[in-house]
């Protein structure tokens, strides 16, 4: 069973993709805050982290350099959720060392073709 990391700290947004992604097959765990998210990665090894950007404690863009310099979270596939869909976002996004961004609010289809495009290219 894939195992998705969602770092979100809205209630509404991970209660909602969290169903969904159950729903779909996918073993969900949940982090609300940077730091949590990149301790949860490191303890629970999930094959694609699902990472908001704009997070208490540690920042999904301090998370991502993070979990690209550790050699244990290093290739897991991160696609960054935001809100920013500003010009040259998607860029900084992509230099913090997330694969793919996804804009809220979520398209949940778009969402599982990012995971599932994730997924196929960290297998090659």
């Amino acid at each position: 069973m894939t195992k998705i990391l969602l770092v979100e700290d809205h209630e509404e947004l991970w209660d909602f993709l969290s169903r969904r992604l159950r729903r779909r097959g996918f073993d969900v765990v949940l982090a609300h805050d940077g730091q949590q998210g990149l301790d949860m990665a490191q303890a629970e090894r999930p094959d694609v982290i699902l990472l908001d950007m704009n997070l208490p404690v540690m920042d999904g863009w301090t998370a991502a350099r993070a979990l690209r310099a550790d050699a244990s979270t290093a290739r897991i596939p991160i696609i960054a959720l935001t809100a920013h869909a500003m010009s040259g976002d998607r860029d900084r996004m992509l230099e913090a060392g997330c694969d793919d961004y996804h804009p809220k609010p979520v398209d949940f289809s778009q969402l599982l073709a990012q995971i599932d495009a994730a997924m196929l290219a960290a297998e090659s």
